[in-house]
């Protein structure tokens, strides 16, 4: 396993109907969305993470745990944590739960930056946010 500040993860943005997913690098604090995961009610097609888990081989995986902005848990943290169980019990990685608090407004503010309206396409906003997860993940271990 890779030392603290040099290891690599996933990060999942879970949503019921689409799941975002970045690959990031601790060393460098950054993450590169990937192709988000259609899921039904929360459920996703289990052998497209198989096959992402298998592609980038990473260290650990960080799930977003969606809070109400007062910090309270909601019906989806429930479900986020059961992903996030799932995901654990199916394939054995080390899981990080990250609080997502406006990282899917801020991913939609970059992608309309980018390119209007027509960027802000689901699975590219769920992805970007997956992103952001983990980058907000990395700056909480550097403080």
């Amino acid at each position: 396993m890779a030392r603290p500040r040099e290891r690599s993860a996933l990060a999942f943005d879970f949503g019921t109907k689409s799941i975002g997913v970045a690959i990031g690098q601790e060393l460098t604090g950054c993450a590169k969305p990937l192709a988000a995961i259609k899921a039904q009610d929360g459920i996703p097609q289990w052998s497209l993470i198989e096959t992402l888990l298998q592609q980038w081989q990473p260290d650990l995986l960080i799930i977003g745990l969606p809070l109400n902005m007062d910090g309270s848990e909601q019906e989806l943290t429930q479900r986020a944590k059961k992903f996030a169980n799932r995901l654990h019990g199916r394939f054995g990685y080390p899981i990080e739960m990250q609080d997502e608090r406006l990282t899917t407004v801020d991913a939609k503010e970059k992608l309309f930056e980018l390119g209007g309206y027509k960027a802000l396409e689901k699975g590219a906003v769920d992805s970007l946010a997956a992103a952001l997860i983990f980058e907000s993940w990395c700056a909480e271990q550097q403080q």
